[in-house]
């Protein structure tokens, strides 16, 4: 029997899109660190961090964040997630819910919130619009 060989065809890669919007997020938020998009369960799909963080560990810490505090949501409240705040000594972790993903950001301490929150909901809505339709790409394929 003859072997099946997987053809790729030529088009933007999803996750070169799911950069540009953490690049873009970056220059827009005076004080933002850096940023990272994971899967559900905690593979990385993109990043903009420093380089003194492990992207693949980060990942994996963001997906069990935004698992528990699902978690929490739901028992509290019986509704969904959208984001979570982390404010320690020396800045912000905020994980927000991105379709099947999760979008965080790490900002410095002086970080306006509400302007992080105002560029990066959008943000977080528009990666979750990538992720799902490079889904359906490869279903449709």
């Amino acid at each position: 029997m003859g072997k099946w060989t997987k053809v790729t065809m030529p088009g933007p890669d999803p996750n070169a899109a799911v950069l540009n919007q953490l690049r873009a997020l970056r220059e827009r938020v005076p004080g933002l660190t850096g940023s990272l998009v994971a899967s559900s369960d905690g593979l990385l799909v993109a990043h903009d961090l420093p380089a003194h963080i492990e992207p693949s560990g980060m990942a994996a810490l963001a997906a069990s964040q935004l698992s528990l505090s699902h978690r929490l949501a739901t028992t509290a409240h019986g509704g969904g997630f959208n984001d979570v705040v982390v404010h320690g000594t020396d800045g912000y972790v905020v994980v927000y819910a991105a379709g099947w993903a999760s979008l965080t950001v790490l900002a410095a301490p002086e970080v306006n919130v509400g302007r992080l929150h105002l560029e990066s909901r959008p943000a977080a809505r528009a990666i979750a619009h990538y992720l799902a339709e490079s889904a359906n790409d490869r279903r449709n394929s």
